[in-house]
């Protein structure tokens, strides 16, 4: 079998970054920005770039100047660390999780169905690409995320913006203070909102101090569809 080379310490994702950033400086002459290294390495989202990019500098392959658009340096070239490994070692690598993108989400004041384009989980949707090491879930409950589509502003205080991807798991409960999916049934609507059980009502609260919560008397009318276990930001403009 032939061998083929890899970044010794180095996946090829890290490695796949990390030519990005070379061979966008030698082009331009100046580095790439994070938008411009997702697009380049074909990588889901920023969040994910950073991911990588907080690696290679932990890693000493590059050095990061925070808050500047193109604060990036190579400290050490893809050239000078290159390690052969087999092709079976290179098929044992598996970062990345496809999560089902099902629809949209309301964080703001709920909007009725099927304008917020709310669904329930559909192994046909599209699909997001998340770090396995990202995701604050067991391996074993994998089958049970899924990702939506924030539209509103309900959230900014909890660092959800519209636009933001939000990745959950499927439940039908929640505890007091979970970020969670809700569909309110009586009226074909769904939200994205803080969860309180005020024992006579529920609580949707939202984190955004111009908006008010949501009260519910019947209980009956809210369903909890899953609980946000971690974002996904949108592009930088």
């Amino acid at each position: 079998m032939m061998a083929r080379k890899k970044s010794a310490g180095l996946n090829e994702k890290h490695i796949k970054v990390l030519q990005t950033i070379e061979n966008f400086t030698n082009t331009f002459g100046y580095p790439p920005t994070i938008r411009e290294i997702m697009e380049r390495a074909h990588l889901s989202s920023t969040s994910v770039v950073n991911y990588y990019l907080d690696q290679l500098e932990e890693k000493g392959y590059i050095e990061r100047s925070r808050g500047i658009s193109r604060g990036l340096r190579v400290l050490k070239q893809f050239s000078d660390a290159v390690a052969v490994v087999t092709e079976q070692v290179l098929e044992t690598v598996h970062d990345f999780l496809s999560i089902p993108l099902v629809g949209r989400i309301v964080a703001s004041e709920p909007i009725p169905f099927p304008s917020s384009d709310f669904k329930p989980y559909d192994a046909e949707s599209s699909m997001i690409s998340i770090a396995k090491d990202m995701l604050p879930v067991p391996e074993k409950n994998i089958g049970d995320i899924f990702a939506m589509e924030v539209s509103g502003d309900s959230m900014i205080d909890a660092m959800v913006n519209d636009g933001d991807i939000v990745i959950l798991k499927k439940t039908g409960e929640a505890r007091n203070g979970d970020m969670v999916a809700i569909w309110l049934n009586d009226n074909n609507e769904t939200t994205l909102k803080y969860f309180f059980d005020e024992g006579k009502r529920i609580r949707l609260q939202p984190a955004n101090p111009t908006m008010d919560p949501i009260y519910i008397r019947d209980r009956s009318t809210v369903e909890v569809h899953g609980k946000v276990v971690m974002v996904v930001r949108k592009l930088s403009a």
